[in-house]
């Protein structure tokens, strides 16, 4: 039994944000802040202090492997146990987490501790923030699910890779590398008081079969309906980019001339980019079609504009504004997959969270793929192979894109082209 769903007349509700969860929204950006105010620097700062750029790799590969077990669990446990007890347990394992990495791994670069802490830490904001996302598809209208979800991703992605990239730009030269590490629980844990406390909106956990059958569910669904398979696959690519790039751009950047707080200041200013348009196109996903949205917004427009951000610095020597505007188109177009987070769960008459148990488990293997790729390759192709590797993947996520169709050839879940049947199939 689904958990019913509320439709408001407020003015959140009427910009797409349901009323019942706006304190969660708020959390989940604040969350997502202290999450992320070590991505644009932690790579070369461990470099700079002698580790190599295939540990710095390895450290977030493994990083990346819990992400993705933990994005695979929130879907499910999210439905079975609710959302609450999900991202508390989320909140836990990201504190002990950062306690064990900060102060017994970074001081002294003891890489086996840091590689046990660090992947700790990475159960956390999964457990968190996509269990809140699982709570978004139940709760809201489906007319309006493109939009929420598109406020979903612009909280989330503003939290990690703007407020992180601009409050850590400030941080690191005020308090220093490791006091930022530390200052990370106190933005989570208010985060977590906002999503949880504050935020009263009641989930009725999905039930009907044993908890291990839910589990079960956030795989066999894939058996029923491949196409969310399809989808799972096409969410991976959707941001390896975006945890690969911090691995090597870095030092690539600074090859060319530009500082370490301009780089972030440039990584901080394309996701500010980024989450503008997360909200345009879920407008967009809405009118023109999540499909079609996905296909040519999110999979052409970045299979290009990967290649323009990289070859920037070369074409444009060291200028700030040139270099930056390239990256702020990439960062947009990035923002044309908002549409497959309402796309794949409505693939589905039920088990919706087994559905996006899917889509999480992608989002968090682009975490694992990300590093992984330059890990494995930049030895061999160097920069700009790597750079092509990853602008190949995005061609090929629109290719895949294609064949992600709802019912009828439906272009949204309420589509006014779809017959009575085919629209009741969500």
């Amino acid at each position: 039994m689904e958990a019913t769903q509320v439709a408001g007349h407020s003015a959140l509700d009427r910009i797409g944000i349901p009323k019942n969860l706006a304190w969660g929204y708020l959390g989940i950006l604040i969350f997502m802040m202290g999450d992320g105010v070590e991505q644009g620097w932690l790579s070369p700062y461990l470099i700079e202090r002698g580790m190599t750029i295939q540990q710095s790799a390895s450290l977030f590969t493994v990083y990346g492997i819990t992400i993705a077990i933990s994005s695979w669990f929130s879907g499910v446990l999210a439905e079975g146990f609710g959302p609450k007890k999900t991202m508390l347990m989320g909140l836990i394992l990201y504190v002990l987490g950062t306690v064990g990495f900060v102060a017994y791994g970074m001081p002294d670069l003891n890489f086996g501790m840091m590689l046990i802490t660090y992947a700790i830490r990475g159960f956390g904001y999964p457990l968190f923030a996509y269990s809140f996302l699982v709570w978004i598809t139940y709760r809201s209208p489906q007319r309006k699910l493109g939009t929420a979800v598109g406020w979903f991703w612009f909280v989330f992605t503003g939290g990690l890779n703007v407020f992180g990239a601009y409050y850590s730009s400030w941080a690191i030269q005020n308090l220093g590398y490791l006091n930022t590490l530390w200052s990370s629980i106190f933005w989570v844990a208010v985060g977590a008081f906002f999503a949880l406390v504050l935020n009263k909106d009641k989930f009725v956990p999905v039930t009907g079969g044993s908890k291990a059958e839910e589990l079960a569910k956030g795989l066999t669904i894939i058996r029923e309906e491949p196409k969310v398979l399809l989808g799972g696959i096409v969410r991976i690519i959707n941001t390896t980019a975006q945890f690969a790039f911090p691995v090597f751009l870095p030092t690539y950047m600074a090859a060319h001339g530009f500082s370490t707080t301009e780089w972030l200041q440039i990584w901080g200013t394309i996701f500010t980019a980024n989450i503008a348009f997360n909200l345009i196109f879920g407008f967009v996903g809405d009118r023109l079609g999540w499909r079609n949205t996905v296909m040519w917004f999110g999979g052409v427009g970045c299979g290009l504009t990967t290649l323009l951000f990289y070859y920037a610095p070369e074409v444009f020597g060291v200028s700030f504004w040139a270099v930056m505007f390239c990256g702020i188109l990439w960062g947009a177009l990035l923002a044309g997959y908002v549409p497959l987070s309402a796309l794949v769960p409505s693939l589905v008459k039920k088990d919706k969270g087994a559905a996006m148990a899917i889509l999480n488990l992608g989002a968090g293997l682009a975490v694992f793929a990300g590093p992984a790729i330059v890990g494995l390759f930049i030895g061999s192709v160097g920069n700009e192979g790597v750079v092509w590797i990853l602008a190949g993947l995005y061609f090929l996520s629109a290719l895949l894109t294609r064949f992600i169709h709802l019912p009828d050839g439906a272009r949204t879940a309420f589509s006014t082209e779809t017959p009575p049947l085919a629209s009741r199939h969500q």
